[in-house]
């Protein structure tokens, strides 16, 4: 049991003949690539995270901008904001409300034959 352990502390079985020394290193080969596999899945993996997270942040941000932008244009279009700017270019609200105008169909076929004939 001594001297088992002795062996192993003092990596005989990598050199000693007996023991398969090849199988071994092949082995312990095999188990630093699965380590270096490991260790590269695992960096790629917090690469990601790391970009969702900004990409997430960047998406809070420009949902805020947006609503933003849309309460600035919703004041743009209200007609008090649209009267005051055409005030000072000197174009006042009319007092007299718009008429809608109706054509029936056979008034405009009458006005595009007078047109072309």
């Amino acid at each position: 049991m001594k001297s088992g352990i002795y062996d192993i502390l003092k990596a005989r079985f990598l050199i000693n003949e007996e023991a398969n020394a090849a199988k071994n290193w092949r082995f312990i080969v095999f188990i630093i690539f699965l380590a270096i596999l490991m260790i590269a899945n695992t960096q790629r993996y917090e690469q990601k995270v790391f970009r969702i997270v900004a990409l997430t942040n960047e998406v809070k941000e420009l949902r805020s901008k947006f609503v933003d932008k849309r309460s600035q244009l919703m004041k743009l279009k209200m007609e008090s904001t649209v009267s005051q700017k055409m005030e000072a270019k000197g174009i006042f609200p009319a007092s007299v409300p718009p008429v809608k105008i109706k054509v029936s169909k056979e008034e405009e076929k009458s006005f595009f034959n007078k047109i072309w004939h």
